[in-house]
């Protein structure tokens, strides 16, 4: 029988040791800033109820949930007939209760219902876990990846979605990432659809105009016009994709076009409220009003977030908005809350195309001790203990090879410094340091050697 011929599935990566290093740069940066503005850990399933999931995130996101089979004889009850001609999502119902979390929001609003009694509100929280969609893999799009989550839950002050803007910039200032923060508000795209008398087909609209810079205009309003929106609808819709200037001209514009709409002129006073805050302490990054800024979640009820590079062309690298009631579907009403998301891997491609990884960022063993035999493996042992405590990452070449393989292993391996311990060095109590880089070796004390693996490594 011939041997398979091993793979992963679509849309999933192995990650190297070299490529863990440069992520876990990623994740410890998040983590650092998160913990400065005090949120908290938490972790939920990788797995949730499908009651939990569905309906959470409009229809498109319904498609692109991973469904889990039901254990054993999934098939059990279900007669052939209608396997043959039940519809694929009647059938589905019946085969699968579980499937694999979407984002990171939805199952925090779960574990904000079900352990209510064990939270202090307001509730700042940090997660960073992998989720799944059943997305057509691409360039920067993937079927699992990382999300670096923080939320505020308990508080609907406006100072929240401020905090939220400084932690993103202060996480790209950290990753030396140069990105714009575009924002919006919900009650600003319900007030467009209230101005163009579509008011019960939000969704629709909003979920088009996130397209916009994809597909263009036209194809935005094909899309429209094919979910039933008049023509004389869209042409008032007009204004709104050509509003141009700076955010108060934007704002100023806006003003004039929602004037009717009470909701629409909350939005727009949300947002003035934000830029407000943001001018007492202003952020590197570029601040954006964008009009047509969706991110067709129906779960966002005022602010919206996104963030792009300004460097590479790539989807958002960031996102997020505020949630009034999303606790509610799970029977907790009135609880808003706001949070982001960090998407690792798109950060993790713009850093490496830009090649912004700092050394510090690689993880690889800093000493390497060459093996001469026994005696040596015994001289070597507690100095190697001590090297660790020190923080010093150090190995010994476990095997008494050759010289030539084990110099080779260090250099195919990254490793700046080997340690050479002889007959010579173990009478005279010292080790012999070898720079790879410069080839310069020197005799040496222990305390002298941890000094300048110290100054080196630093």
């Amino acid at each position: 029988m011939a041997s398979q011929k091993p793979s992963i599935p679509k849309g999933t990566r192995d990650f190297s040791p070299v490529e863990m290093s440069r992520r876990n740069f990623i994740f410890e940066t998040t983590r650092r800033v998160f913990k400065k503005y005090g949120f908290l850990p938490i972790e939920t399933p990788a797995m949730e109820n499908l009651s939990t999931l569905l309906g959470k995130y409009g229809e498109e996101g319904d498609k692109l949930l991973f469904r889990i089979l039901n254990s054993g004889d999934f098939l059990r009850g279900i007669g052939n007939s209608e396997v043959e001609h039940a519809s694929p999502a009647a059938l589905a119902s019946k085969i699968t209760s579980r499937g694999l979390r979407y984002d990171l929001t939805v199952p925090f609003a779960r574990y904000v219902v079900q352990h209510r009694n064990e939270i202090n509100f307001p509730f700042r929280r940090y997660q960073i876990q992998p989720v799944w969609r059943a997305d057509n893999p691409q360039k920067g799009r993937y079927r699992e990846f990382y999300q670096c989550d923080a939320d505020m839950i308990g508080s609907d002050a406006l100072v929240n979605e401020f905090e939220l803007v400084k932690i993103i910039d202060e996480v790209f200032s950290e990753l030396g990432l140069k990105v714009t923060v575009r924002i919006n508000n919900r009650k600003i795209l319900a007030g467009i659809s209230e101005v163009i008398g579509e008011k019960e087909k939000i969704v629709d609209i909003t979920v088009a105009i996130d397209k916009l810079e994809k597909i263009g205009i036209g194809k935005v309003k094909e899309e429209l016009l094919s979910k039933g929106i008049s023509q004389a609808s869209l042409d008032k819709l007009d204004p709104v994709f050509v509003m141009h200037g700076d955010n108060e001209q934007k704002l100023d514009q806006l003003e004039s076009y929602l004037a009717s709409s009470q909701t629409g002129m909350q939005g727009i006073a949300e947002i003035r409220k934000m830029l407000e805050y943001l001018q007492t302490d202003p952020v590197s990054a570029g601040v954006a009003l964008d009009i047509t800024l969706a991110r067709g979640l129906n779960y966002y009820t005022g602010a919206i977030i996104e963030v792009k590079s300004d460097e590479v062309q790539i989807g958002s690298i960031c996102g997020g908005g505020r949630y009034d009631d999303l606790t509610g579907i799970f029977g907790m009403p009135g609880i808003s809350g706001v949070g982001i998301s960090f998407g690792a891997d798109r950060i993790y491609d713009v850093l490496l195309q830009l090649e912004r990884f700092p050394a510090s960022a690689e993880e690889h063993t800093q000493l390497l001790f060459v093996n001469f035999g026994e005696e040596a493996v015994k001289y070597i042992l507690p100095m190697l203990g001590k090297l660790r405590s020190a923080g010093v990452r150090a190995e010994l070449y476990p095997d008494q090879a050759r010289m030539k393989k084990q110099m080779t292993f260090a250099n195919q391996s990254g490793i700046p410094f080997v340690a050479l311990v002889g007959e010579n060095e173990i009478s005279a109590q010292q080790v012999t340091l070898k720079n790879m880089e410069t080839g310069d070796q020197q005799l040496l004390g222990f305390d002298t050697l941890l000094t300048i693996l110290r100054s080196q490594l630093s």
